[in-house]
């Protein structure tokens, strides 16, 4: 296998299997799927196995015991299970579009980490979505969108830029190429050599401080905004508290002053 790809749950299984769907559907195949479990019930792990059955491609479920919002120590877990050298990070509300993992393997590079795009969508259209749409593509077309309630908007060319749009729109976005936990990849060796995620980070840009660390060691981010698409399901977010995402900023901000790169609080304690 090429690729191993990383996606966090906790207790979403109408999401999580729209999501495995999504990699069912990718051009590229040579993959595994390692998915990061917070502390779940058994329905998703009966989802799991169930869906282990049905797709093409290995799927790793790794578990935790459930201890508030711990993403960054399941994400841990996660990439020390992965067993290929290249690592694809997202989320299992995150539906990726049938050249996701293709864009990734082809721009893959010795010291760079790429940094991928979202299309947010309102929770309507995120129910409305089937099957069968994800494995038609009919829901990354922005007629099919538009007809459930998709407005005008500038960020539409995520869904409709191809080739040399994309690539020029890449090149000119204002957006930083930053390690984001919903749409980025690298190679395992980086990450271990930062030590991962920082686990004394909650809910807040725990994804970022990755990407920061992985920077200050000499890592370039890439940007694919325009290429490396994934659709973004609606749902609330009842762990984001105001003090858990000044704590985040907090360690972000004596990361970039002291241009840390490896964190004690990581895969090695």
């Amino acid at each position: 296998m090429e690729i191993s790809v990383i996606i966090s749950t906790y207790n979403s299984i109408e999401w999580l299997e729209k999501v495995l769907w999504g990699y069912e559907n990718q051009l590229f195949k040579d993959f595994e799927m390692v998915i990061a479990d917070d502390g779940s019930g058994p329905e998703t792990k009966l989802l799991i196995d169930s869906m282990a059955k049905k797709v093409f491609y290995p799927i790793q479920h790794i578990w935790q015991e459930d201890d508030g919002f711990q993403k960054s120590r399941i994400l841990n877990k996660a990439i020390v299970a992965c067993k290929t050298d290249y690592i694809v990070m997202s989320d299992g509300d995150c539906i990726p579009r049938k050249d996701f993992l293709q864009v990734h393997h082809e721009n893959k590079e010795a010291g760079f980490f790429i940094s991928g795009g979202y299309f947010k969508l309102p929770m309507t259209i995120s129910k409305a979505i089937s099957k069968e749409n994800i494995l038609s593509g009919a829901c990354f077309q922005k007629t099919w969108l538009k007809e459930r309630g998709l407005k005008k908007s500038f960020k539409n060319n995520k869904l409709t830029a191809r080739k040399a749009k994309a690539t020029f729109l890449n090149k000119i976005t204002t957006t930083n190429s930053t390690w984001n936990g919903h749409n980025a990849s690298g190679w395992k060796k980086d990450i271990l050599k930062v030590n991962g995620l920082d686990e004394r980070m909650q809910y807040g840009g725990q994804d970022r401080e990755l990407g920061e660390r992985l920077m200050n060691l000499g890592i370039k981010g890439k940007q694919f905004r325009y290429s490396a698409i994934c659709l973004h399901l609606d749902h609330k977010r009842g762990y984001k508290t105001p003090e858990s995402i000044q704590k985040n900023l907090d360690i972000r901000s004596n990361v970039k002053k002291n241009k840390l790169s490896y964190t004690p609080f990581g895969i090695v304690k």
